[in-house]
């Protein structure tokens, strides 16, 4: 008997959409652009600066510091489901200033740590920060404050702005270092990311069809929405795609300056062609968001994780070139940040808004594991085998696997009643 998954349910069902995008809505864009890209900075990002440094500190290894952020994603993980449960109930405002303050707090912990166990428990908790201030938060927002045809300009616009995050401060935290120390350092970011806080908390609305009483929020009709978005196989097809690919980036990240360095390649020149990932992003974000007007954003980002692929399996083979690695780091740059703003985009056009953070939370669980554990399985591949070309190989096939399921998640499913009336494209409604 052959088994047949339901339509998608198109975004809004039942509730009419979102109310016309008010003048603040730029204001929102703006505001969630500045602390996305301070919260990722301050959190994410500037560990790496300290890495070294706290294990010294410590009289511990870069190994057993670099669980501790490890534990921090893990702790993320564990609370996506739980968080997006709170954002379709309830809105992002309290969510996202204590998430704010939380980190602050945290960052002035982290200056004082003493011991490794005090490192884990502090990361732990900058992971529990993370999950309730950055991106997928952030997302829920611009969805539920958005109408359709004004969603994907408005999450380009904030994912542009963050995506500087690294570049803005990876520098800025390494001469804080210099000049101060690690401990001084932190707590200058901390104060930095104490701006968040007032601009979650003043800026942050409740967005439209969220109730007051969150018991009484959504009713019937939005768990039936849940349910039948968890019963499509495209659903599934989507997070089995996004988690490959999610796999494949960490993996890339970790291994391709060294890569470089080992086929003969100067540092400086490694380093380089890695800082340009950051900047090719934003280029497929852009690229990406304008092909929209024109084709399916799953159609988009199958072919772009299909060009990814290609671009992984030529890197060992033209890589100890000048011209071989630029064409082939550019090539996979190109995507590197395309998922970040598809995800949402897909979740919105093919499902209920109203579980949107709920069903985010529930592909970001298997997308932030991956995350975890892709680099060590890249260092023990690489390690068993000498070389970085099996590594590269099984980047590529987690690109082409994401390339497959994105291109059939976009295939109309058929209804148990044999219904082909999801053959047209599956769109939020329009204005």
């Amino acid at each position: 008997m052959t088994r047949h998954s339901g339509p998608p349910v198109p975004a809004d069902v039942g509730v009419g959409g979102h109310p016309p995008s008010p003048p603040g809505n730029r204001v929102l864009v703006a505001a969630l652009a500045i602390t996305q890209t301070i919260g990722y900075g301050a959190l994410y990002y500037c560990f790496a600066v300290f890495l070294t440094p706290i294990a010294a500190d410590l009289t511990t290894s870069v190994t057993a510091v670099t669980g501790a952020y490890t534990a921090s994603v893990l702790a993320s993980a564990v609370l996506a489901v739980p968080i997006g449960r709170w954002l379709d109930r309830r809105g992002g405002r309290a969510l996202m200033t204590g998430g704010s303050l939380l980190g602050t707090l945290l960052l002035v912990s982290l200056s004082r740590v003493d011991e490794l166990w005090q490192l884990y428990v502090v990361q732990i908790g900058i992971g529990v920060a993370s999950a309730a201030s950055l991106y997928e938060a952030a997302f829920a927002v611009i969805i539920a404050w958005h109408r359709p045809r004004h969603r994907s300009a408005a999450l380009l616009a904030l994912t542009v702005v963050a995506g500087f995050a690294s570049t803005i401060f990876l520098p800025l935290a390494g001469w804080l270092a210099d000049q101060h120390g690690w401990r001084t350092a932190l707590l200058i970011l901390a104060a930095v990311h104490a701006v968040t806080v007032p601009l979650h908390a003043v800026v942050v609305r409740r967005p439209p069809g969220i109730s007051r009483d969150p018991g009484r929020q959504h009713g019937d009709s939005g768990a039936h929405a849940l349910r039948a978005a968890l019963t499509d196989r495209g659903f599934w097809l989507l997070a089995a795609g996004f988690t490959a690919h999610t796999a494949a980036i960490s993996a890339y990240t970790v291994l391709l300056i060294a890569a470089l360095i080992g086929w003969g390649h100067p540092p400086a020149f490694a380093a380089a062609i890695a800082g340009l990932l950051g900047v090719l992003s934003v280029t497929g974000r852009l690229v990406t968001t304008g092909l929209q007007r024109r084709y399916r954003t799953t159609t988009i980002t199958a072919v772009v994780f299909a060009v990814q692929a290609a671009a992984a399996l030529l890197l060992p083979i033209l890589g100890d070139t000048t011209g071989g690695a630029i064409v082939a780091v550019v090539a996979f740059g190109f995507g590197f940040g395309v998922a970040t703003i598809a995800k949402p985009v897909i979740l919105a056009e093919r499902y209920d808004t109203r579980r949107y953070a709920t069903l985010a939370g529930v592909l970001v669980v298997p997308m932030t594991l991956v995350k975890a554990g892709s680099p060590l399985g890249a260092a023990v591949l690489r390690t068993a085998t000498g070389s970085y070309t099996p590594v590269l190989v099984a980047v590529a096939v987690c690109c082409g696997v994401a390339a497959v399921a994105l291109a059939a998640s976009s295939r109309p499913a058929l209804s148990a009643t044999g219904d082909t009336s999801a053959d047209a494209p599956v769109t939020g409604p329009t204005d």
